[in-house]
């Protein structure tokens, strides 16, 4: 029938004749094989971004891991463009963690996507003003503020405890419990809760360098009280305009950055007080200019991309991907 293929003419599709020595070593080409990718970073958050427009092929999440392992295309989040869903917007992105689970939000992998399609020679195509990206959390606009520094438009932040989403009800996400206690750190308790499309915990401290991510990200990460886990923020508020914020990205670890975070982050130091509505934040990676503004609550961040390298991807990178 129309649309079908039998088994052999799948396994020809995957596996052309031409290639029929490879396959017997490494299996069925994985549609990605061979693709390019632009290795890059914002602010060190180390970002891959693939271009499937004008492709139907989605990524798995096995795929996603198999990107991950590679030290050429390793990434904190992986964004991977495909054709536009709505109408005006120039891309659908879907975002991959290291782990292979999927993200709703990523204002640094945002930002170098906007640069790709400006910039990158093969990438790029005629774009009239600023950039509009589409994921599965909404509409992001994007602005070129100079050559390598981008503004996004991260939109609304999500402030109900069922839509971060927490499990139980709080009627102020400014400060929440979670299952876990650390006897090493009894200070960390109380954390405010926002989501920007993804889930984050931000934890106010007085040194955000005295906690070893790597011990204590996993156990709050993974604690009961947040359904869909959560990235997991130490904000050390050093001034009303100043933020030292260090961060445990969900599915990925501890991270040089995370924009999405930083967002998250100034709208929690702004509804507690502790800051006005506009901050820097500065991260291992260097610093964002984070603004809540007051006219629709939209947040905007604002920072720099940088572009590594570009490659392609192996085929044996997939020899094990059903």
């Amino acid at each position: 029938m129309h649309g079908l293929r039998d088994a052999g003419t799948e396994r020809e599709a995957r596996c052309p004749s031409r290639f029929s020595a490879f396959c017997a070593i490494y299996g069925p080409m994985s549609a990605l094989s061979n693709s390019r990718f632009l290795k890059m970073n914002g602010l060190g958050n180390e970002i891959t971004v693939l271009d499937l427009r004008g492709f139907a092929h989605c990524v798995s999440a096995a795929e996603a891991r198999a990107i991950a392992a590679d030290p050429r295309s390793r990434f904190d989040q992986l964004m991977v463009l495909h054709d536009p869903v709505t109408p005006g917007t120039d891309a659908y992105m879907r975002i991959y963690n290291t782990d292979g689970s999927e993200s709703g939000a990523c204002g640094n992998g945002t930002r170098c996507v906007a640069w790709a399609m400006m910039a990158d020679p093969i990438m790029s195509r005629p774009v009239e003003g600023d950039l509009v990206l589409e994921t599965e959390a909404g509409l992001l606009p994007v602005e070129r503020v100079s050559d390598r520094v981008f503004t996004v438009d991260m939109g609304l932040p999500r402030l109900a405890w069922n839509e971060i989403p927490l499990r139980d009800p709080y009627p102020d996400t400014r400060a929440v419990a979670l299952d876990t206690r650390l006897p090493e750190a009894p200070e960390l308790q109380s954390p405010s809760a926002v989501s920007m499309g993804n889930p984050h915990v931000i934890f106010w401290v007085e040194d955000a360098l005295a906690y070893n991510l790597a011990a204590i990200g996993p156990v709050f990460e993974h604690d009961p009280a947040l359904p869909e886990r959560a990235n997991i923020s130490f904000a050390q508020v050093t001034s009303p305009e100043h933020i030292v914020l260090r961060v445990w990205e969900r599915g990925a670890g501890a991270t040089r950055a995370c924009g999405s975070a930083a967002c998250a982050t100034l709208v929690a130091a702004a509804r507690k007080g502790l800051t006005g509505r506009k901050a820097a934040v500065t991260l291992p990676g260097g610093d964002l200019v984070i603004e809540w503004r007051e006219s629709d609550d939209h947040v905007l961040m604002t920072g720099p991309t940088e572009l590594e390298h570009e490659g392609t991807l192996s085929p044996a990178l997939f020899s094990e991907v059903a």
